[in-house]
C-alpha cells in the first residue's frame, strides 16, 4: 500500500472516530438550551399568572361589592367611575339612591366639611334607609340642625376602611362616639343593625359603604 493511500485512510478513520464526540457535544448543548428555554417559559408563565392564594381576593377587595351596587348607574357622574372623580358629598349628589342623604347633608351645612376632608369613610344610608324613619320624625330631624349634624357625623370615620377592616372593628366617628363593624366576604353589618348593601365605593377623598339603615348615635 502506498504511503499516500495509507495517509488518506488514517484521515478517514480519525474523522469517523471524532464524529460521535462532535454529535454528543452538539446534543448536550441542544439539551441545555432546551432546558433553559423551558425553565424560562415556565418562569414567565408563573410570573404572568395571578397568585391563586391572593389574586382573586385582592381583585374582589379592590372593587365595589354587594347587591345594592346593581342600582348604581353604569356611566355618567353617578357611576362608580364618575363618583371616583369627585369629593364625597359631590359624588353622593350624583347618585339617585342617596338623594335624601344629600338633602340632609346640605341642611346640616356639611357639604364643604365632607368635600374638604381627607381619607375618610362614609357609611351612606340609602333613600330606603331614611324611609324606615316615620315621616314626622324624619321631618323633625331634618329641621333640627344640631341633631341632624350629630346623626350625620356619626356616619363618618376619619380613615379609609377596607372590607378587611370591616370584619371585626370598632372605630371613632367624627361625632366622637364609636361604631362597630362585623362580617366577612361580601356581607357586613354596622352596629349589628345596618347592612352594607354596596361597599367599597371610591370617591376622590373617601371610601363609601352604602347601608340600608340610618345609624343612630347613643
Amino acid at each position: 500500500m502506498s504511503t499516500s493511500r495509507f495517509q488518506r485512510i488514517a484521515v478517514v478513520v480519525a474523522g469517523a472516530a471524532l464524529l460521535p464526540l462532535s454529535l454528543t457535544a452538539c446534543s448536550s448543548g441542544d439539551t441545555k438550551d432546551s432546558d433553559a428555554a423551558a425553565t424560562s417559559a415556565a418562569e414567565q408563565k408563573s410570573s404572568d399568572s395571578p397568585d391563586s392564594a391572593t389574586g382573586s381576593t385582592a381583585s374582589t377587595m379592590d372593587k365595589p361589592f354587594g347587591p345594592g351596587c346593581a342600582s348604581v348607574p353604569k356611566d355618567g357622574a353617578g357611576s362608580f367611575d364618575g363618583m371616583a372623580k369627585d369629593p364625597v358629598a359631590t359624588a353622593a349628589s350624583n347618585n339617585p339612591a342617596l338623594s335624601t342623604l344629600v338633602t340632609a347633608v346640605k341642611k346640616a351645612g356639611l357639604v364643604d366639611t365632607l368635600n374638604n376632608a381627607e381619607n375618610i369613610t362614609v357609611f351612606a344610608p340609602t333613600n330606603d334607609a331614611f324611609a324606615k324613619i316615620p315621616k314626622a320624625d324624619l321631618d323633625k330631624v331634618l329641621n333640627d340642625k344640631a341633631t341632624l349634624t350629630k346623626i350625620l357625623t356619626y356616619h363618618v370615620v376619619g380613615e379609609k376602611l377596607t372590607p378587611q377592616q370591616l370584619e371585626n372593628g370598632s372605630y371613632d366617628t367624627l361625632q366622637k362616639s364609636k361604631l362597630t363593624t362585623s362580617g366577612s366576604g361580601e356581607s357586613y353589618k354596622v352596629n349589628d343593625t345596618a347592612n352594607v348593601v354596596c361597599g367599597n365605593v371610591p370617591t376622590a377623598n373617601a371610601t363609601v359603604h352604602i347601608i340600608d339603615t340610618v345609624l343612630m348615635p347613643k
